[in-house]
């Protein structure tokens, strides 16, 4: 069997880093140039479509196949299987590319034959492990094929509520980051805190926790529902308080000496800026909530992504859990992708500028991952060091 086929983590974490930095290249080439894809999405659309649903979607999938078989102690998914759904997601990419081209309804499920087969593995394997805590973890992956869906629908002129695709699987994007960072961020931080005298532990999971994802779970499906509902805004802005406070009690600010640990602690803090921002742009008229979505995105999920896949790369392919200079670099192209994407909406005299520093700073960031991980990625697990009786590395 290929070793890129032998672990999800290899075949998604892969297929994500290409298409963030491939898609948003074709994207700031149709935004400059004015070119355009034979797709039935206009250029912004496809843009959001591809960014939730193509690069999005294969990080979840590469997290989830890596994470289940810990969670259920079963065989991972490989080998023709992994190879089937990678092929899924791949006909994806290309029919949204070229729908114009086809039958809407071959477009649509081409495109929707990956989420839906993706549910299917993962509810199989969950309950074929007995592991019922984590099968609520389906919800989220289901609901960005509803999310897909919709925007499928709207793009062929049906009467879908505008933006209401988008809105859900963003909102579905980021209760999953929440609930999923809630399990790792602390617990990583713990385990490293641990080690060093006389630290202070990161705070156990409590009711400020469920009272954070209460708020913050209730206002993003809220406004994906009724955008334009300012109370939303309000629900939002105490959800955004409430993360914060949650995110201090991790002791994120003891973790500055490894980047690989603050690196998913900055990723949680552009979560509660994105809330915040979305939750006032709805009381406010004057702020933008183009800023609040990209704080969101470019912010919170782009710097999450990077930061899971780079652990889970290095700790699946037997590398010390050690950020080195060049992992270092992509963390902070993508935060600074995401302060110039967020700064353009704000900026209204440098919008285009901005916008393009923000495309270079993410295209270099995951462009950068697959030049460092690919090759852990498509090669093979790194041996264990052997050692002499000194306790030395051989």
């Amino acid at each position: 069997m290929p070793i890129f086929l032998t672990q999800g983590f290899r075949t998604f974490f892969f297929a994500a880093g290409f298409w963030a930095a491939a898609a948003l290249t074709f994207w700031i080439l149709m935004l400059t140039t004015g070119l355009e894809a034979p797709s039935r999405f206009e250029p912004l659309a496809w843009h959001i479509h591809e960014m939730l649903f193509g690069f999005i979607m294969a990080a979840i999938a590469g997290f989830l196949l890596t994470a289940i078989p810990n969670w259920t102690q079963r065989l991972p998914v490989s080998g023709g299987p992994l190879a089937l759904l990678a092929a899924l997601w791949l006909l994806g990419r290309i029919a949204c590319l070229v729908s114009a081209a086809l039958p809407s309804w071959l477009a649509v499920a081409a495109d929707l034959s990956f989420p839906a087969t993706l549910v299917g593995v993962v509810a199989r394997e969950i309950v074929a492990g007995r592991n019922w805590r984590n099968l609520p973890m389906v919800a989220p992956v289901a609901l960005l094929g509803i999310a897909n869906l919709l925007m499928h629908l709207e793009a062929t002129g049906l009467p879908v509520p505008s933006g209401l695709g988008w809105r859900l699987g963003l909102a579905a994007v980021i209760v999953l980051v929440s609930v999923v960072a809630g399990r790792i961020v602390p617990s990583f931080t713990r385990n490293w805190l641990a080690k060093r005298q006389g630290a202070e532990l990161p705070a156990p999971y409590g009711r400020i926790d469920q009272a954070a994802l209460g708020a913050l779970h209730a206002g993003l499906f809220g406004w994906a529902a009724f955008p334009s509902f300012s109370a939303i805004g309000a629900l939002l802005l105490l959800g955004a308080l409430l993360n914060l406070w949650r995110l201090l009690r991790w002791r994120g600010a003891a973790t500055t000496a490894e980047p690989l640990l603050l690196i998913l602690h900055l990723g949680y803090g552009w979560l509660v800026l994105g809330a915040g921002l979305l939750g006032a742009s709805m009381l406010d008229d004057d702020l933008p909530q183009s800023a609040a979505v990209h704080a969101l995105t470019a912010g919170a999920i782009g710097t999450m992504i990077l930061a899971v896949m780079t652990r889970a790369t290095r700790g699946h392919t037997g590398r010390d859990l050690r950020a080195d200079r060049a992992t270092g670099l992509i963390y902070i192209l993508v935060n600074l992708a995401a302060a110039s994407r967020v700064a353009a909406a704000f900026i209204t005299a440098w919008t285009l500028p901005l916008l393009i520093a923000s495309a270079c700073f993410w295209v270099a960031a995951f462009g950068g991952f697959l030049l460092r991980y690919g090759p852990m990625l498509l090669g093979p697990r790194e041996p264990p060091a052997v050692t002499l009786g000194s306790g030395k590395p051989l």
